[in-house]
Protein backbone atom coordinates (compact mmCIF):
# COMPACT_ATOMS: atom_id res chain seq x y z
CA UNK A 1 0.00 0.00 0.00
CA UNK A 2 1.40 3.76 -0.98
CA UNK A 3 2.71 5.35 1.99
CA UNK A 4 1.38 9.34 2.40
CA UNK A 5 3.23 12.30 4.32
CA UNK A 6 1.74 15.10 4.88
CA UNK A 7 4.45 17.25 5.79
CA UNK A 8 4.85 21.24 6.23
CA UNK A 9 8.06 22.63 3.84
CA UNK A 10 8.79 26.07 4.60
CA UNK A 11 5.12 26.57 6.05
CA UNK A 12 3.56 25.37 3.09
CA UNK A 13 1.76 22.01 2.64
CA UNK A 14 3.73 19.08 0.94
CA UNK A 15 2.17 15.87 0.31
CA UNK A 16 4.37 13.36 0.01
CA UNK A 17 3.81 9.95 -1.59
CA UNK A 18 5.68 7.17 -1.60
CA UNK A 19 4.88 3.64 -3.33
CA UNK A 20 5.59 0.37 -1.55
CA UNK A 21 9.18 -0.43 -3.43
CA UNK A 22 10.51 2.94 -2.31
CA UNK A 23 8.79 1.81 1.50
CA UNK A 24 10.69 -1.49 1.04
CA UNK A 25 14.46 0.34 -0.34
CA UNK A 26 13.62 2.84 2.51
CA UNK A 27 13.70 0.67 5.06
CA UNK A 28 16.42 -1.06 4.05
CA UNK A 29 19.09 2.14 4.41
CA UNK A 30 21.58 2.78 7.16
CA UNK A 31 20.96 6.73 6.33
CA UNK A 32 18.57 8.94 5.53
CA UNK A 33 17.48 9.45 1.48
CA UNK A 34 17.78 13.19 0.98
CA UNK A 35 15.45 14.02 -1.89
CA UNK A 36 15.96 17.35 -3.60
CA UNK A 37 12.82 19.33 -5.19
CA UNK A 38 15.33 21.68 -7.69
CA UNK A 39 13.36 24.08 -9.13
CA UNK A 40 15.74 25.28 -12.17
CA UNK A 41 15.19 28.80 -13.61
CA UNK A 42 17.21 30.65 -16.66
CA UNK A 43 16.15 30.08 -20.45
CA UNK A 44 13.29 27.79 -18.80
CA UNK A 45 11.66 26.51 -16.18
CA UNK A 46 12.78 22.78 -15.32
CA UNK A 47 12.08 20.72 -12.23
CA UNK A 48 14.21 17.51 -11.19
CA UNK A 49 13.85 15.54 -8.54
CA UNK A 50 17.55 14.39 -6.94
CA UNK A 51 18.28 12.16 -4.71
CA UNK A 52 21.66 13.39 -2.27
CA UNK A 53 23.63 12.42 0.58
CA UNK A 54 23.08 14.97 2.56
CA UNK A 55 21.22 18.34 2.44
CA UNK A 56 22.57 21.23 1.10
CA UNK A 57 23.47 24.61 2.77
CA UNK A 58 21.33 26.68 0.84
CA UNK A 59 18.12 24.31 0.59
CA UNK A 60 14.76 25.03 2.93
CA UNK A 61 14.27 21.02 4.33
CA UNK A 62 11.76 18.88 6.27
CA UNK A 63 12.89 15.78 7.99
CA UNK A 64 9.69 13.11 6.74
CA UNK A 65 11.14 10.62 9.57
CA UNK A 66 14.53 9.13 10.53
CA UNK A 67 14.79 7.35 7.04
CA UNK A 68 13.66 10.36 4.84
CA UNK A 69 14.49 14.07 4.55
CA UNK A 70 12.69 16.03 1.97
CA UNK A 71 14.58 19.51 0.29
CA UNK A 72 13.51 22.58 -1.57
CA UNK A 73 16.51 24.57 -4.26
CA UNK A 74 15.68 26.84 -6.70
CA UNK A 75 18.31 27.20 -8.78
CA UNK A 76 19.99 29.32 -12.11
CA UNK A 77 22.50 29.71 -13.82
CA UNK A 78 24.59 33.21 -14.76
CA UNK A 79 24.62 32.32 -19.03
CA UNK A 80 21.44 31.26 -20.91
CA UNK A 81 22.96 30.78 -24.40
CA UNK A 82 23.91 27.61 -24.60
CA UNK A 83 27.16 28.16 -26.53
CA UNK A 84 28.19 30.14 -23.57
CA UNK A 85 29.00 27.22 -21.23
CA UNK A 86 30.90 24.34 -22.01
CA UNK A 87 29.53 21.17 -20.23
CA UNK A 88 26.88 21.36 -17.13
CA UNK A 89 26.63 24.96 -16.69
CA UNK A 90 27.55 25.86 -12.77
CA UNK A 91 24.35 26.18 -10.89
CA UNK A 92 23.47 29.12 -7.88
CA UNK A 93 20.86 29.77 -6.08
CA UNK A 94 18.31 31.89 -6.97
CA UNK A 95 17.74 34.77 -4.95
CA UNK A 96 13.51 34.18 -4.27
CA UNK A 97 12.33 37.05 -1.90
CA UNK A 98 9.47 34.22 -0.93
CA UNK A 99 10.76 30.89 -1.85
CA UNK A 100 7.88 29.09 0.38
CA UNK A 101 5.82 30.25 -2.79
CA UNK A 102 7.24 28.16 -4.88
CA UNK A 103 7.27 25.24 -2.52
CA UNK A 104 5.43 21.90 -4.61
CA UNK A 105 2.63 20.91 -3.63
CA UNK A 106 3.34 16.97 -3.94
CA UNK A 107 6.21 14.93 -4.40
CA UNK A 108 6.05 11.53 -5.06
CA UNK A 109 8.87 8.76 -4.36
CA UNK A 110 9.38 4.69 -6.31
CA UNK A 111 12.11 2.81 -6.52
CA UNK A 112 12.20 1.42 -10.02
CA UNK A 113 14.60 -1.10 -11.75
CA UNK A 114 17.22 -0.56 -9.14
CA UNK A 115 17.15 2.89 -8.58
CA UNK A 116 15.00 6.32 -6.78
CA UNK A 117 12.60 7.64 -9.63
CA UNK A 118 10.65 11.09 -8.11
CA UNK A 119 8.18 13.71 -9.20
CA UNK A 120 6.95 16.80 -7.97
CA UNK A 121 4.26 19.53 -9.15
CA UNK A 122 1.92 22.43 -8.25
Amino acid sequence: MTAAYPIMLAGRPLAVTVSPAAAAALAGRSTPLVVECELYFSCLIRKRVQILDAPRADTLCTVVDDRLTVCFRPVMTRACAVDAVAGQPELETFPIRRPEAFVPRWLRLDWRHGGWQGEFGY
